[in-house]
């Protein structure tokens, strides 16, 4: 019998590590927000807050191994515990405000994870929220910054705002600081990432050369907090780049074998559990086990992070509030417990080819599709970025026999990972349909105002054939990324 106890208390800590493994399997960490959870020996580390503290919160059971699940992700950008070294606005001291929040999907069929990220910039109505330390009432604040949900007595306030924006019942949040993406990004070992040219933002200090590079500690937080070096300037360009990040740090974890390794196992929630806040269900054994369960054979293809559909708001076009259409349509199939990522209906496919004799008649080929705009016309230029020799000019080739004449081949200084299509105003159409001709992904067809007219960069995941390999990706108008996908970020172009 003691034996057996002792082989009892063996396996309960291999569990507790195969849970870190299987959510950080799933990249389900957030710029400055990490999901994790702890060896029995590391739970006295975590911090508990209420999961809801809106003043008519009511909260439904849920069952962990059997129903739809939705998770919190939060960072905050408190400066209470660094010395007001990432800044010193007064605004961030103490609980401070929410640098990042991603909501999480986990399906109840255990095969789908999706995670919605919120910008910061986002406006909504929050609703009254109650202190849980001091029994203070914040009253209910129309059209507010949903960021600032977290000063509003803790996470569950933004808990129960993003409650009433989504129509969903949020189940548990996690919330770190900016100490967990540092340490988190350190003991693994770094995450690949990719930008289009060189990188020196003052701003967050992020240094990159152009191409490929691994980052950790300081420059990862700065890789996931920047929003002068990509895109626009503007919370979207930031969490691309989030989306990016956790996709990489999915595909190093699944494919470097630490789903195994369990001494760093062990390091890994070490250097998190201490930067970690969650709701007081998620330090429930039991409960933690079921998580575990149902996330650890989730394909990267079907881990996908999307973007909240947003317009500007039109009395102040640095914040945003969600597309109402789009939004609601998103929403609408997490209620659901639908499926984000891209559906067959969504890919082509070859029409069934009768048999002889069955009477079926042979399908008259498809009508050409007519497009809003003249080929010949457009200016194309493709790029060859990929390290195969004149693949620019032969895809060029390909595209003038598709009636793009103009299109002409150069080469890059550089070798690139991933194809990308640029394209300046005015020309939006032209590159979505040479992505549905070459098979690129949504993910990767973005503006630029750096050419004229359309360039199309050939990576070295295309160093052969007339279309991209097909990953997997987002479906219907969602903007966004699945964690087998490579992505690469810049400040609108290449």
């Amino acid at each position: 019998m003691p034996g057996s106890a002792r082989h009892m208390r063996s396996g309960k800590r291999f569990t507790w590590l195969k849970i870190v493994s299987a959510v950080l399997a799933c990249a389900l960490v957030a710029g400055l927000g990490v999901i994790v959870v702890k060896v029995v020996g590391l739970r006295a580390s975590l911090t508990t807050e209420p999961l809801n503290l809106g003043t008519e919160a009511q909260g439904l059971p849920v069952d962990l191994s059997t129903d739809p699940v939705q998770i919190l992700i939060l960072g905050t950008d408190s400066r209470a515990e660094t010395g007001g070294s990432y800044g010193h606005d007064p605004s961030s001291d103490g609980k401070g405000n929410s640098d990042v929040m991603m909501l999480m999907n986990l399906s109840a069929d255990r095969q789908r994870v999706t995670v919605v990220s919120l910008p910061r910039d986002l406006l909504t109505d929050i609703p009254a929220c109650e202190d849980p330390q001091t029994g203070e009432i914040y009253p209910e604040q129309q059209s507010a910054q949903l960021n600032m949900a977290l000063s509003y007595g803790g996470a569950g306030c933004t808990v129960a705002a993003i409650n009433q924006l989504t129509g969903m019942e949020i189940d548990h949040f996690m919330m770190a600081d900016f100490n967990a993406v540092k340490e988190l990004s350190t003991v693994i070992g770094g995450v690949q990432v990719c930008v289009n040219e060189p990188i020196n933002d003052t701003y967050s200090k992020l240094r990159l050369p152009a191409g490929i590079s691994e980052v950790q500690g300081e420059q990862a937080l700065a890789f996931l907090r920047t929003r002068h070096a990509f895109g626009d300037g503007g919370d979207r360009g930031r969490i691309r780049a989030q989306q990016s990040f956790l996709a990489s740090m999915a595909r190093k974890i699944t494919s470097e074998g630490t789903l195994t390794n369990v001494p760093r196992l062990y390091n890994i929630a070490d250097a998190i559990a201490r930067n970690l806040t969650v709701d007081e269900g998620l330090t429930d054994v039991s409960k933690l086990l079921a998580l575990a369960d149902r996330l650890k054979n989730v394909d990267l293809g079907k881990v996908a992070f999307v973007s909240l559909p947003t317009t500007l708001y039109e009395p102040d076009p640095n914040r945003l509030v969600m597309d109402e259409v789009e939004g609601e349509k998103l929403f609408s199939i997490l209620r659901a417990d639908g499926d984000v990522t891209a559906t067959a209906e969504e890919k082509p496919s070859a029409s069934p080819t009768p048999e002889p004799g069955d009477g079926a008649s042979t399908p008259a080929s498809p009508e050409p599709e007519e497009l809003p705009f003249d080929p010949a016309a457009q200016p194309v230029e493709v790029v060859n970025s990929s390290g195969a020799e004149d693949r620019g000019a032969e895809l060029a080739e390909q595209l003038q026999a598709l009636g793009y004449v103009l299109a002409t081949g150069t080469e890059a200084k550089d070798t690139n990972p991933a194809t990308q299509i640029f394209y300046s105003a005015g020309f939006e159409d032209v590159a979505n349909q040479l992505a549905k001709e070459l098979n690129v992904p949504k993910a990767s067809v973005l503006s630029s105002e750096k050419s004229y007219g359309v360039r199309i960069a050939v990576g070295s995941d295309f160093t052969t054939g007339k279309k991209l390999k097909a990953t997997g990706g987002v479906g219907g108008n969602l903007r966004g990324q699945t964690a087998d996908q490579v992505t690469c970020q810049g400040s609108g172009g290449f």
